[in-house]
């Protein structure tokens, strides 16, 4: 398992032709840049479902907060995840939103800032 850090590109009013991570791995956690307006668009053309889990590092009254899971469709599958508060989101020791994926066949990330 490697931390792989994923670039983020800045949305423009004149348009983004977005660059889309396609050489994923399901046991490595990808870290992102987060202040706060960071999207992931996750696009899945492969057979399986699937899941996207946000780590959180933020605690009420002292108790971890739960992950956050979001499932992408097989086939079709086309999901804006975000924004993410960075008290909640963001590793404190790196300062990075990580995510992993539970399936990686026609899947591909972009990370979207607004």
């Amino acid at each position: 398992m490697a931390d792989v850090l994923l670039a983020t590109e800045q949305l423009v009013r004149g348009g983004l032709a977005a660059a889309y991570t396609g050489s994923l791995n399901g046991s490595d956690i990808y870290q992102v840049q987060n202040e706060g307006t960071t999207i992931l668009h996750v696009k899945k053309s492969g057979a399986g479902v699937c899941t996207v889990t946000i780590t959180t590092f933020g605690t009420v009254d002292g108790m971890a907060i739960t992950d956050r899971t979001v499932s992408i469709p097989a086939s079709t599958g086309d999901k804006f995840i975000g924004p993410f508060p960075t008290g909640v989101y963001n590793d404190p020791a790196t300062g990075y939103l990580e995510f992993t994926v539970s399936d990686i066949t026609g899947l591909t990330v972009a990370v979207l800032r607004l």
